[in-house]
């Protein structure tokens, strides 16, 4: 018996995959008006560069909105990746540097959700994933795509901390509450996560 629902909490059904790659899609899309945007956006912050990174998180939320949602092994990896495909397809001006960002933010978001077995969705644990997702993000830019090649050594520790900042407040909180809200209008009901807005929100919550 045991086995079986073990089977059944981990095994993916069509409607979560059909869901994950909506949210993806929709994702992708967002990611790609966010790239065309970032220049002008990034203007705000011309005194200080590295605190455009604050800005980043918008690029990391599906891999922990899926993972709540969903709630199955591999979806922040699979919602991450594939909204980096679909922002590759429609002509992001970081070409296709940006599907190795979407995988290696999905395995920060995806490693913390392995950490806990897959069977805690709360607030500590969504926070955690996207500070995660963010420091993957940031030593992705900083170091593997080397996008920052004029920052010292400190700023480019600093744009890492900062990505992971805005990680765990984009990424992780406002996902934590969407996923709340979303199960509270009934959206969510054939999925995992339907009972989400019946969860406690305290930090320590098991």
């Amino acid at each position: 018996m045991n086995q079986v629902a073990a089977k059944q909490r981990t095994s993916w059904r069509v409607v979560d995959i059909v869901v994950a790659s909506v949210i993806a899609v929709a994702s992708g899309v967002i990611f790609w008006a966010w790239s065309a945007g970032m220049p002008l956006f990034s203007l705000a912050f011309v005194a200080f560069p590295p605190a455009a990174a604050l800005l980043t998180g918008v690029w990391l939320f599906p891999a922990v909105l899926g993972a709540l949602i969903i709630r199955k092994p591999g979806a922040a990896v699979f919602c991450e990746l594939l909204a980096a495909i679909i922002e590759a397809l429609l002509g992001s001006h970081y070409g296709l540097s940006v599907i190795v960002s979407g995988l290696v933010q999905g395995l920060g978001a995806e490693l913390v959700f392995a950490i806990f077995r897959y069977r805690k969705w709360n607030l500590s644990v969504a926070l955690i994933a996207g500070f995660f997702t963010g420091i993957f993000a940031g030593i992705s830019e900083a170091y593997i795509l080397a996008y920052y090649v004029e920052y010292t050594s400190s700023l480019k520790i600093l744009h890492v901390l900062i990505t992971g900042v805005s990680g765990l407040i984009i990424a992780g909180l406002l996902s934590w509450l969407a996923t709340r809200g979303l199960a509270k209008t009934g959206a969510l009901s054939a999925l995992a996560s339907r009972r989400a807005h019946l969860e406690s929100g305290k930090l320590a919550a098991k």
